[in-house]
């Protein structure tokens, strides 16, 4: 019996099948293989070519939005949010983030069980900025971190206020679905409401000036020691941000307990993190398994 050889056309269809089964795979095998980053912060994520996306694509664990009150709507945008009322906190990043979690089984990560930060940056009125978040986040409930009558229950994202920040508001409120960015500074002075403040926060030059040439002058290293000490006391996570955007900055933040890297430079940080993956110091109630 002969055998007869495969025709042209057999081999070409054969060819596009094997390419079209590998194109489909190769998200899939590189969502595997992403692995998350805790020490991660991407700074002004909107101004990303795609916002969130490009984040999530990196591992990262923690992004910040700006949002200016505008027609009722919370619009992202950096300054004028006239050209940009389309991009609402909610179309960005609130319903993308809950899609994601319903396709990982509960998880904005699979396997990783840490809350995702969603820092948002108020640039209009606090107050009045605040009570209209309130209604949107009521959407997402279900996968809000949240705080009642004295108690944490972490979910899939927690979300932590900075710029104008509704501390009168916040304060009195026994049920809530939001968290305060501290300033770092102060950190020492008010820790009555650890409940109030995940995180602590400031500028780099205000506290150090070190550009990441040679060794961090003793002095310098010294004071930044002490406020990650207190911060991480009361379960505060440290960011400076306006980090100058080296190896040798971001290496000696994260010796130092820093726990969140400021950078506009997602691949390479991320690729700083995973070189070694070295365990650097850090406290949180939010790096509690999400309930």
């Amino acid at each position: 019996m002969q055998l007869k050889m495969p025709n042209a056309n057999f081999k070409l269809q054969l060819l596009k099948t094997t390419i079209l089964v590998l194109t489909l795979a190769a998200p899939l095998t590189s969502r595997c293989q992403l692995i998350p980053l805790p020490n991660a912060f991407a700074h002004n994520d909107y101004s990303h070519k795609r916002p969130l996306y490009d984040a999530l694509d990196n591992g990262y664990n923690n992004i910040e939005a700006d949002i200016f009150l505008k027609d009722g709507n919370l619009v992202v945008a950096h300054i004028n949010p006239f050209f940009k009322q389309h991009r609402t906190l909610e179309a960005l990043y609130l319903k993308p983030l809950l899609d994601r979690i319903n396709q990982n089984r509960g998880k904005i990560y699979p396997g990783y069980d840490r809350p995702f930060t969603l820092m948002i940056d108020i640039k209009t009125e606090a107050e009045k900025t605040y009570a209209v978040l309130k209604t949107i986040l009521e959407k997402y409930r279900p996968v809000i971190t949240r705080y009642e009558n004295g108690k944490i229950y972490n979910k899939q994202i927690t979300v932590v206020l900075s710029g104008n920040k509704p501390y009168k508001s916040v304060m009195a409120e026994n049920s809530r679905m939001v968290f305060i960015d501290q300033d770092l500074r102060a950190a020492n002075r008010d820790t009555a409401n650890a409940n109030v403040f995940a995180m602590a926060s400031c500028k780099y030059s205000r506290l150090l000036h070190w550009d990441g040439t040679g060794s961090i002058p003793v002095a310098e290293r010294k004071i930044l020691l002490n406020y990650v000490a207190k911060c991480h006391r009361f379960g505060k996570r440290v960011r400076l941000w306006a980090s100058p955007e080296n190896l040798g900055v971001w290496h000696e933040l994260l010796n130092c307990g820093v726990d969140l890297i400021n950078t506009d430079k997602l691949e390479q940080l991320k690729d700083f993190l995973l070189a070694d993956r070295p365990q650097y110091p850090g406290a949180s109630p939010e790096y509690a398994k999400a309930n």
